[in-house]
């Protein structure tokens, strides 16, 4: 398997109010069951991509890999979660 390819987020793209605004690996949490990830599973962002919707592709904990996620399904946590109290 290559190199993982990361897309820089459109320049123009910019989160609404409630969405996150996550970076490529900033940790994050489930607040929500989605497909084979319970709520409370812990995961790295590995794609943040939309423009007028911000959602993310994120690699679990226990090896899943699930995308098109957002404020819906997860939550900041560790440096991100205070990286991203310091903006508002």
């Amino acid at each position: 398997m290559g190199a993982m390819e990361f897309w820089k987020p459109h320049k123009l793209a910019s989160p609404h109010e409630g969405q996150l605004d996550l970076k490529i690996n900033d940790r994050v949490r489930t607040i929500a069951d989605v497909h084979a990830v319970p709520v409370g599973t812990e995961g790295k962002v590995i794609l943040a991509n939309g423009f007028n919707w911000q959602r993310y592709r994120v690699l679990f904990d226990n090896g899943a890999e699930v995308g098109d996620l957002d404020h819906r399904h997860l939550e900041p946590i560790g440096r991100t979660a205070k990286r991203l109290a310091k903006r508002s």
